[in-house]
């Protein structure tokens, strides 16, 4: 249990200090920037992760990798493409929601500065009102205490000049001291007046300083637990990115475990083989057992050259004479 309380630690002894106030509203307002700092983080974040997600969605759709590759391993790479694309989809969604929080976070700084304003407000008034009061009353006091010298002056000089003076002086001693004494009771009642306008001023200032020191307390505590829900939270989803994207992650392993090498190799021999038959071997050959070994060939008859083509072959119908040659000549047979 916290025993420490605003309300019990800044104050001063100096009525019209403010010290205490200020210290206090000097961390609210060192408190609201460091939000604004975490806020500007969020978005500087946020930048960063849709930036990362658009370079892996372009880098999976626009660079080539392993795209000629065959059967089960291409299979995989499509599998490992895909989930790049969609860890990169992730990483923009996880801007967005970096800029969500950003928001509410500004939403919650506005809305603690909007009440604090208030009760801003009424302690400045409080603050000049008490000051002006307190002036006031010094300038009470001091004319009372000039009052106060006045009035023994002049009772000093009755006693001192009783025997010394004529009746007439005598009698203008006794009427300044009446016109002191006077002068006295009139500043006296000014001044206890303004003691007790002053007094009560400080009563409600008191009050008001007390539930500001509260009201301010309450913020604070709100602004701490606001502020450490929200860092858990960003580590949250820093996290369930992390794990969203090792699941797409363990799709490719998958991927990868289903690919066989066996059947690729099956795969691209199917597809593209040329034959099963190697190139014989080349032999030396010597060219003159070559030569002994060659029977000459008679060289073919030149064919003349005509310009008609060849004759077609004579052809007999039935019942029409039969045409013979022998070395060259013609003869017909009845």
């Amino acid at each position: 249990m916290r025993e420490a309380r605003f309300r019990d630690h800044f104050w001063s002894t100096d009525l019209t200090s403010t010290v205490g106030y200020d210290s206090i509203i000097q961390h609210l307002n060192d408190g609201r920037k460091n939000c604004k700092e975490f806020e500007d983080f969020l978005k500087e974040r946020a930048i960063i992760e849709e930036k990362y997600g658009k370079e892996l969605i372009n880098l999976s759709k626009k660079k080539p990798c392993g795209q000629t590759e065959l059967n089960t391993l291409k299979r995989s790479l499509d599998v490992f493409k895909q989930q790049i694309d969609n860890v990169g989809q992730g990483h923009i969604q996880l801007a967005q929601t970096l800029r969500e929080e950003a928001k509410k976070m500004e939403d919650f700084r506005e809305k603690q500065k909007l009440h604090r304003k208030k009760i801003e407000l009424i302690m400045e008034a409080i603050h000049k009102n008490r000051n002006l009061q307190y002036k006031k009353t010094m300038e009470a006091k001091r004319l009372y205490e000039q009052r106060c010298r006045d009035k023994d002056e002049a009772e000093q000089a009755v006693h001192r000049n009783a025997n010394l003076v004529t009746q007439k002086q005598q009698e203008k001693l006794f009427l300044k001291l009446a016109q002191t004494k006077s002068a006295l009771e009139d500043t006296d009642r000014s001044y206890q007046q303004s003691v007790t306008t002053l007094e009560k001023i400080r009563e409600e200032w008191q009050n008001e300083h007390i539930k500001a020191c509260e009201f301010f307390e309450t913020q604070e505590c709100e602004r701490i637990n606001y502020f450490r829900n929200a860092l858990w939270l960003h580590v949250n989803q820093l996290s369930l990115g992390c794990v969203q994207n090792d699941e797409k992650y363990e799709e490719i392993r998958k991927s990868l475990e289903m690919c066989s090498i066996e059947k690729d190799v099956d795969f691209f021999i199917n597809l593209r083989k040329t034959g099963s038959l190697a190139p014989a071997p080349v032999v030396y050959e010597n060219y003159y057992n070559a030569q002994r070994n060659v029977t000459p060939v008679r060289s073919p008859a030149p064919v003349p050259i005509s310009r008609r083509g060849p004759l077609p072959t004579p052809t007999s119908a039935p019942g029409e004479p039969d045409y013979a040659t022998v070395d060259g000549y013609s003869l017909v047979h009845f």
